[in-house]
């Protein structure tokens, strides 16, 4: 019974799997905290998205995948930020427009070039084919996301809620904005061989949501979110190898169940406060 339940860690690409969650989930949990609160959810999927020009560019070039991810992404990011900032039309239909131009430039690109190259890995993620390489650009990477989200979350939150109010108390707010945006091209550019571009944007945007439900302070959020990510993830590269099917998208599945049960709680606990609240008859 035992060795039957110990029985992913004693493969090697399992192994590696269970590493790429650990280095992968404190970061895009802590970020996705930031990213629920200033209504940036859709940023993810578009930076996400819009990275995939500048892996093919790279891949022309002969440049390391991650460096032409990055600067795509940062595209996206700033492309967004300006035209949202200087025109007329709200951000989320911004987000929208850049992210499937870019989306498809990538596809063009691909399509137009001779390769025996396939964009599963890239789309899709392989958390079973991860290196020694792999873990350390996620390591490097999510060491320095998470430092620096923890190190300035004070001055991030504010700025979330209330950018003139940070304006005012002499924060930077264009450098925590544009930090932030770097940040999260940062996280995407990690999460690049492990649950790929399109998966991406669950652990972005749904460890946060369920803090959200389940907690009160932002402080108990980011560490609710970092535990329910880094659970999840554990637990769907486990439950993958049992059901054969690919470990990213159990994550994801599950979770979307743990947001599903952290939902029902809310409402349940709000119902409950309402009936105490009420007045007598």
């Amino acid at each position: 019974m035992i060795d039957t339940l110990l029985l992913p860690f004693q493969f090697p690409f399992m192994q590696n799997a269970f590493w790429i969650a650990l280095l992968v989930a404190p970061p895009t949990a802590l970020l996705s905290c930031f990213l629920v609160l200033k209504g940036w959810a859709l940023m993810g999927d578009a930076v996400s998205h819009a990275t995939l020009p500048g892996i093919v560019l790279a891949w022309m070039l002969g440049l390391p995948l991650i460096v032409g991810a990055f600067s795509a992404g940062m595209l996206c990011a700033l492309a967004t930020g300006y035209l949202a900032d200087n025109g007329r039309v709200k951000q989320d239909t911004v987000m929208g427009v850049v992210f499937s131009g870019m989306f498809g430039v990538g596809i063009i690109l691909y399509t137009s070039i001779s390769t025996n190259e396939h964009l599963d890995h890239i789309l899709f993620g392989n958390m079973l084919g991860v290196g020694s390489k792999d873990l350390w650009t996620s390591g490097v990477i999510g060491v320095l996301v998470a430092g620096l989200l923890v190190l300035k979350w004070k001055d991030l939150l504010l700025h979330a809620f209330d950018p003139a109010q940070a304006r005012a108390s002499g924060l930077r707010t264009n450098v925590l904005h544009y930090g932030l945006l770097s940040l999260l091209s940062l996280t995407i550019v990690s999460t690049l061989s492990s649950v790929g571009l399109i998966l991406a944007v669950a652990l972005l945007v749904t460890p946060g949501a369920i803090a959200f439900l389940l907690v009160r302070s932002f402080g108990q959020m980011m560490i609710v979110s970092v535990v329910a990510c880094l659970g999840s993830m554990l637990a769907g590269c486990y439950a993958s190898f049992y059901v054969d099917s690919a470990p990213a998208a159990t994550i994801v599945l599950i979770l979307t169940g743990v947001f599903i049960m952290a939902f029902v709680r809310r409402l349940y606990v709000t119902r409950q406060t309402s009936q105490r609240m009420a007045p007598p008859v």
